[in-house]
């Protein structure tokens, strides 16, 4: 179902975050969400995760409303993957991963076979399966953002949502965790990702929602946002924007207007 998010908006200490927000989010494809430090990013796709409530507007998928349904229901659905990688347990990357897992399961029951494969899976897709009976606490920062996508993985939602999930990674596991949520996408759940960097939102990208101050600026199919005016006056920058030997979209920040 698509993820519709209709004349949201937000107020968060006596400020507003976001104003009027319209979107629509496919299955199928990735949605990266762009904008400069303030444009309410976060906020949204938290919005969009029923962590905030909005002040006016709603998050439907189909014509449902995400903040109504049963909690356990939103959790299968929506998986959501937060910027911060810190765990407050100190237990084996695996059992963090297995905790994906627990909104499918009645409470106090045993994991089944299929929960064991979906977080081997999702372990094996992050090259995480080599920490699986290390500590968390003594993981790199970068290493517990990718046992924390598995754990998102392994719930195997209908959609997830992250909040710039690249943040302390390397560049090859950049490259390797946008692949892993293309591929997300390439089995029909849908994707909602905070990007800022626009490299790697031309890599992605099927579907832009960029921001300004808490507004749309524009929305669409990447080819159709990533332009150099949209991206000029969301972020005061020059940019050049082309294509690369596999066509996919290269937008490359040239200086400042």
């Amino acid at each position: 179902m698509e993820l519709i998010i209709e004349g949201v908006s937000v107020t968060l200490s006596g400020r507003n975050v976001l104003d009027d927000i319209g979107a629509v989010l496919r299955p199928g494809r990735v949605t990266a969400i762009l904008g400069p430090n303030g444009a309410g990013k976060s906020t949204l796709i938290k919005t969009a995760a029923a962590l905030i409530a909005p002040t006016l507007g709603v998050v439907r998928l189909g014509d449902r409303s995400v903040a109504a349904l049963d909690p356990r229901e939103r959790a299968r659905t929506i998986g959501y993957l937060p910027q911060d990688a810190s765990v407050h347990w100190n237990i084996a990357a695996s059992e963090v991963v297995a905790l994906g897992r627990a909104p499918h399961r009645a409470p106090f029951a045993a994991p089944d076979a299929h929960d064991a494969e979906a977080v081997a899976k999702a372990m094996a897709a992050t090259e995480t399966t080599h920490l699986a009976d290390r500590p968390v606490n003594q993981l790199s920062g970068g290493e517990r953002a990718r046992v924390l996508l598995a754990r998102v993985l392994a719930g195997e939602p209908d959609w997830l949502l992250a909040d710039e999930p690249l943040a302390g990674l390397d560049p090859r596991h950049q490259l390797d965790i946008l692949d892993r949520l293309a591929e997300v996408a390439k089995q029909g759940r849908g994707v909602g990702i905070v990007l800022h960097d626009l490299l790697h939102a031309g890599r992605i990208a099927d579907d832009v929602l960029l921001l300004k101050d808490g507004r749309v600026l524009a929305s669409g199919a990447a080819e159709a946002v990533l332009t150099r005016e949209n991206l000029r006056e969301a972020f005061e920058i020059e940019v050049s924007v082309g294509r690369d030997a596999q066509d996919r979209l290269v937008c490359l920040p040239l200086g400042r207007t």
